[in-house]
């Protein structure tokens, strides 16, 4: 259970002073009736955005919330970074929430591809932490050809990065072509990708991650857009 007004405020309607205004104006509605005390307490359940709805728009949904999202080019994942962020590809309000939503991770300005969204803090760790050793499966768009012992020097588990104290884990290789090559990790340093392939002479001149643990990126989700995690998505990510 949880009151009208803490709730409203903590999804970003407004402070609970405003949620209360809401109220008193008839705009908050459940099963077909219009609430008339803002103190009262609601059952936080799975159908009440489709039983409550405020200024005639439906309840956003509640916490815990996990999206899925096509990361497009040239937007950033940090609140901190210069540029457009991919949390104003979200509904504005929706900056308010408390919990706040954050990035499981982050894709650079130049990687596009397959990035989750949570409010839910459990889950997030449980992707980004080493222990759980999720694989992250990447396209890379070399600027140069391949040279052949890449997959070898990635699948050793000795290779060191600059500034680094421990090498990386082992990671696989899978030419796509002579310029191109699907890198799968299991760890999350920061740049590692590109830094890897730097390592070994090239450089990457796009990138994009297709999949997170056996959670795919769906070919309908173009750039740009999200939709919220399904139960059974979130048990592939972990599958």
């Amino acid at each position: 259970m949880a009151r009208l007004d803490r709730l409203l405020a903590n999804l970003g309607y407004g402070s609970r002073r405003e949620v209360a205004a809401l109220v008193a104006r008839g705009q908050v509605v459940l099963d077909g009736a219009a609430l008339k005390d803002a103190g009262a307490k609601i059952a936080v359940s799975a159908d009440l955005p489709g039983r409550l709805t405020v200024a005639g728009q439906p309840l956003d949904p509640p916490a815990p919330l996990t999206l899925l999202m096509h990361k497009p080019l040239d937007v950033v994942c940090s609140h901190r970074e210069a540029g457009r962020s991919v949390y104003e590809l979200l509904p504005p309000r929706w900056r308010a929430r408390e919990p706040a939503l954050s990035t499981v991770g982050r894709l650079d300005k130049d990687t596009t591809g397959l990035l989750l969204i949570t409010d839910h803090g459990p889950f997030l760790h449980r992707v980004i932490s080493p222990r759980a050793e999720i694989a992250k499966r990447y396209v890379a768009t070399l600027d140069r050809p391949l040279r052949g012992d890449e997959g070898a020097v990635f699948a050793a588990g000795t290779l060191m990065l600059e500034g680094e104290k421990a090498p990386l884990a082992p990671a696989g290789l899978e030419p796509l072509g002579d310029k191109t090559a699907r890198l799968t990790i299991t760890e999350g340093r920061y740049h590692q990708v590109r830094r890897m392939f730097a390592a070994v002479g090239n450089h990457v001149l796009a990138l994009h991650r297709e999949s997170v643990g056996g959670l795919m990126l769906p070919a309908d989700l173009a750039p740009g857009d999200w939709r919220i995690l399904t139960a059974e998505e979130q048990a592939a990510l972990f599958a």
